[in-house]
Formats: structure tokens, sequence, C-alpha cells
């Protein structure tokens, strides 16, 4: 690879590292070392006489020229990308990889059956699916697209509401026999608690009712990020469930679980569901595909049944 003078090769290059953030993070993206990029970006700079990008040891910011250059890059790489993806659509078959981060407890309960018929529909496409429930950075990690509860998603990132999510408060059969139901939000804190990992001992639930907000510190006597693990232990009548409304649906339906407090809306990590993704990534048919798919999916599942 050559970057002694200006053309379209070396203005992607530049725009690669300054998307990075760092010269280590351009290194592993590019596939180089990172000494190896550091001498393409001096020869760079060394043939336009000019400084191009400020390194400091956590990140590379542009200079005002660096910055321009940067803007022709993204153009040329969008340009790129429409032009690849024109020839696969040649083929008509979807093709192309997407990378996926999405929620465990979400992810399994609901939308592994949606990606599955996504997958069966668009065979020719790569699905790499993440289940985590910490945010991604869906530069560094080249995710295409994450799916995260939260109540105020980032300024940054394109967000697209997938519908708002209700916890619930619920225990099985076997221990509302023994123990009874919490009849009030003070009764929870004397209740052992099931629910989802975290930080530290106290969880700090939110509920809400009437345009009234009541906070209560929570030490939870089981928790996990597998949220099945979750369901088992309130079907086994390990306690009192705080989790996601969805994941004991068909547990009320049988009538092996009941809920608690249902005049409240509770929330732990926020109250909304959000798709989100790059606002200026250039989004192959595949990957627009597939985002208009997760909005159809989510819309039907909270259409009135």
């Amino acid at each position: 690879m050559s970057h002694t003078s200006l053309n379209a090769e070396s203005l992607v290059f530049l725009a690669d590292i300054l998307d990075a953030g760092n010269l280590s993070a351009a290194a592993r993206r590019l596939k180089m070392t990172r000494a190896n990029v550091s001498y393409h970006l001096n020869r760079l700079e060394q043939s336009l006489g000019q400084q191009l990008v400020r390194r400091t040891t956590r990140r590379t910011e542009p200079t005002e020229v660096g910055l321009r250059l940067y803007e022709h890059g993204c153009r040329i790489r969008t340009e790129l990308a429409i032009a690849q993806d024109s020839v696969r659509e040649l083929g008509q078959q979807l093709r192309g990889r997407l990378r996926l981060s999405i929620p465990s407890g979400f992810g399994q309960a609901v939308m592994g059956p949606w990606l599955l018929d996504f997958k069966r529909q668009y065979p020719g496409i790569v699905l790499d699916v993440t289940f985590e429930n910490h945010l991604p950075d869906l530069l560094r990690d080249e995710t295409d697209i994450s799916v995260r509860v939260m109540s105020n998603p980032p300024q940054n990132l394109v967000a697209r509401s997938l519908g708002p999510v209700r916890h619930v408060a619920c225990a099985a059969q076997s221990y509302i026999a023994q123990h009874g139901l919490p009849a009030s939000l003070e009764d929870l804190p004397k209740s052992p608690v099931i629910t989802s990992g975290v930080a530290d001992r106290q969880l700090r639930l939110s509920a809400y009712r009437d345009q009234r907000r009541q906070e209560v510190l929570l030490e939870p006597t089981l928790m996990s990020e597998n949220f099945q693990f979750l369901r088992q232990a309130v079907l086994a009548g390990m306690g009192v469930g705080i989790v996601p409304d969805y994941l004991i649906q068909d547990d009320l339906a049988l009538g092996t679980v009941q809920t608690a407090l249902d005049d409240w809306q509770l929330s732990i990590f926020g109250t909304e569901m959000f798709m989100l993704y790059m606002p200026n990534r250039y989004h192959t048919r595949s990957t627009s595909t597939l985002i208009d798919y997760i909005l159809t999916r989510a819309q039907a599942r909270m259409a009135p049944k």
C-alpha cells in the first residue's frame, strides 16, 4: 500500500484511522501493525506538508485539514460500498455479513425466533449474533445493529424504538402458597428477590403510578444475566422475580406464575427497547432489510391482539 500522495486509497485510509479512534484500534481494523499504520500516516502527512492527525496517548483527532480530507474519505468509502452492493444485487439474492448485539433475555425469548425467520428468508446473509447486556462500541466492535433497554439512548447513535419494556413482580404458586405475594412496594425488600445482574449489592427499582415515581432499594438474593436461569429460579419457588413480562408470559397463561403490584409500572434499566446503529455508516441493502424487518416484527408484537 502506498500513501505517498493524495489518492482515493489514502483518503479512505485516513478516514479509517480517525473512525477507529486511535492507532492501535486502526491497526486491528486494517489488519496491519501499529508501526505500519503510523509509518503510512507519516508518509501521507510528509507528502502533503501538513499535519492531518493530532496524536495523544489515548485518541487521534483530526486537524482542520485532516477533517476536510476525512469527509472526502468517508464519501469515497460510501461510494465504494454502494458500488460493491450494486454488484452483489446483480445476483439478486441478498448477501453479506451482519453483526448484531442483542440483550440476552429479550434476545432469547423474543428476537431469536425473528432472526431465525429472517435467516430462512435470506439464506445468503451471514448473521453473527452476540447475546450481551452491556452497550458495545459499535465502531470499535464493527457491530451493525445493537438492541438495548434504556431510558435515554446515546445522542451519537440512531435510536429506533422497538416498544416499551415492562418489568413485573412475580412468583410461582409454590412460593405463594408458603409466603404469599408482596402486597405493597414496601414489602419487596422483605422478600427474596430474583433479578438480572446489578453492579453492586443494591438494586434501585423505579416504580411509576399516576404520574408519581417511587424508588425502592432491594438486595437480590439471586442474580444472573442469563434470563432463562432467572425464569427457572422463579418457577422453582426460590423467591419473587423482578423480570421483564415477556420472560414469563407463557407461565402466566398456564397459571403456574402470578404477578403482584400490577398497578405499578416497574423499571430497572429503562422503560423502552431501542435498536441502535451508527448515523453515518452506509447501510448495505442487507442491513437496511434487517432494520426494516426488526421494526416490522416489533410493531406487530406491540399491536393489540
